[in-house]
């Protein structure tokens, strides 16, 4: 099931949606062009551990908690291959303009960057201890498709199946989507609980946090907007 596009207009241009692609395209394209040991020193440098951070908390290492901490959004602007990139770019494409429509552009800012550090945090929360890197800016999407969810639920998604590789296109509401995609976290985020084989290498929780807050926010957004706009 791919989503191709959303049938949703927007009255303001994406700003800030465009500039996000382009920042981690960037980044991504400086990180491919470094040797390999390079590339390595590079992603853990700037992504995030959570056992590392763990540490600096236990030894009460002021310094290194905000060295730590840095990471978690240095680590939201990294991808580990060109479809973890494609694959987060393109949903921030598809979802992102509405929300920064409907927010504005700097809300829409602060609101992604927030989103990805609770998100961040989260799957923190079920690793402690874990000395794998974290990377990817899946998390702040996730809190885009969070907020889509509450704001857009009717929006039509076009969308792309293939049975037997024969391509159908259908077009299903937002929410059934976004919801059926949740679903698919919250069940690979509690495999995930049992071990590393059933993890697959995904920060599940992070996309989890990311959607759960986004629907908070998402939520909140609603109630003012209608009360702002009730007769």
């Amino acid at each position: 099931m791919i989503p191709l596009r959303d049938i949703n207009p927007t009255g303001k241009f994406p700003y800030l949606t465009i500039f996000l692609i382009a920042v981690n395209t960037a980044i991504f394209i400086y990180q491919m062009g470094l040797p390999q040991d390079m590339t390595i020193n590079f992603i853990e440098t700037y992504g995030f551990i959570p056992g590392e951070l763990t540490k600096a908390i236990i030894q009460g290492s002021f310094s290194q908690i905000w060295e730590n901490i840095k990471t978690i959004i240095s680590s939201m602007f990294l991808h580990g291959s060109f479809m973890h990139l494609i694959s987060n770019m393109w949903a921030l494409w598809l979802f992102g303009d509405n929300v920064e429509d409907r927010l504005g552009h700097f809300k829409f800012l602060f609101f992604y960057i927030l989103s990805g550090v609770l998100a961040a945090l989260v799957h923190y929360f079920f690793y402690l201890n874990s000395p794998i890197v974290t990377i990817g800016a899946s998390g702040a999407i996730s809190g885009i498709m969070g907020i889509y969810f509450i704001l857009f639920p009717y929006a039509k998604i076009k969308t792309l199946f293939l049975v037997l590789w024969l391509p159908f296109f259908i077009y299903i509401p937002a929410f059934l989507y976004i919801g059926l995609w949740f679903i698919s976290q919250i069940s690979n985020g509690i495999l995930s609980l049992f071990g590393p084989v059933y993890g697959f290498g995904i920060a599940w929780w992070a996309h989890i946090g990311g959607f759960v807050y986004g629907v908070y926010v998402g939520r909140k957004h609603k109630r003012k907007w209608l009360f702002r706009y009730k007769v």
